[in-house]
């Protein structure tokens, strides 16, 4: 990866770890932090007065498995004009943005939530 500074940095990391924008990553010596920030990507951006038009965009394109980045007033997903056009037939406005994309993680993805499962 590459630093702010100009600088390369190599990253050794548990398999499975995923790092999201704002995350911190600390030297063993504890005398470097790096703060993680999301790359822009060009995604789609779905938005709507109404949340229920929402939470049914979310429904149709999860049977997709698209992965999805959620917040409370818009979907955001990898730009892909079909899936634009789908959306749109939902009557959700979707607009093309250059902006972090950071989905969900999934219900079966390893969150470290304490215990293991036999």
């Amino acid at each position: 990866m590459q630093l702010d500074n100009g600088q390369e940095a190599g990253l050794f990391l548990p398999r499975g770890t995923v790092l999201r924008g704002g995350d911190l990553l600390v030297d063993d010596s504890t005398s470097c932090v790096v703060r993680i920030l999301a790359a822009p990507e060009e995604v789609s951006q779905v938005s709507c007065h109404d949340t229920l038009h929402l939470a049914r965009a979310c429904y149709h394109l999860g049977n997709r498995h698209v992965f999805l980045q959620i917040d409370r007033q818009w979907v955001r997903y990898l730009h892909d004009h079909v899936l634009d056009e789908m959306v749109r037939g939902l009557g959700l406005t979707v607009t093309r943005e250059l902006a972090p994309f950071e989905p969900e993680h999934g219900a079966y993805a390893s969150e470290g939530h304490g215990h293991h499962h036999a």
